[in-house]
């Protein structure tokens, strides 16, 4: 049984079909990679993945469960966390703070807490009290990527 699964998706921004019928099954502990051109659809197949963009129920199975129409918070209290594209930063809230919203949607138990991920990223430990605005652009990819580890996910969406 795959962990994460499209069956025919498609998706829509108003008129604009941007996926047609994609089908993919991830199993647990298996990394893929998506690749194509500007335009092709990888971040609308994220955004549907995540529940940001609503599809048919069945269209999206997690676990073999119908989660297409879940809206994003729903995706993700099943253990579904996206990084999203630009990093999406709170620019009020410090490096610690944007990393403690990430656990705010789930409450799950894991390997991911803030000394997991200060000794995978020890540059955010020392930054950590500085605004999330004020860091190098690839250390604010860690903060995102951090922010998104800190739900404790099944499954990562870069």
């Amino acid at each position: 049984m795959a962990l994460i699964e499209t069956k025919g998706l498609t998706a829509f921004y108003g008129d604009f079909q941007a996926l047609f019928g994609i089908d993919i099954a991830v199993e647990a502990g298996e990394t893929i990679a998506i690749i194509g051109a500007n335009g092709a659809g990888k971040t609308t197949l994220m955004r549907s993945i995540s529940g940001v963009l609503a599809n048919e129920p069945g269209a999206i199975l997690h676990n073999n469960t119908p989660i297409g129409a879940l809206p994003a918070p729903d995706v993700l209290a099943r253990g579904i966390a996206m990084v999203p594209e630009g990093r999406k930063l709170f620019p009020s809230l410090t490096v610690e703070e944007n990393l403690l919203v990430g656990a705010y949607g789930r409450k799950a138990q894991g390997q991911w807490t803030l000394d997991s991920l200060y000794a995978l990223f020890p540059v955010l430990k020392e930054r950590r009290r500085s605004p999330a605005m004020a860091l190098s652009g690839g250390q604010q990819q860690m903060v995102a990527i951090g922010r998104a580890l800190m739900s404790n996910p099944s499954v990562l969406l870069c």
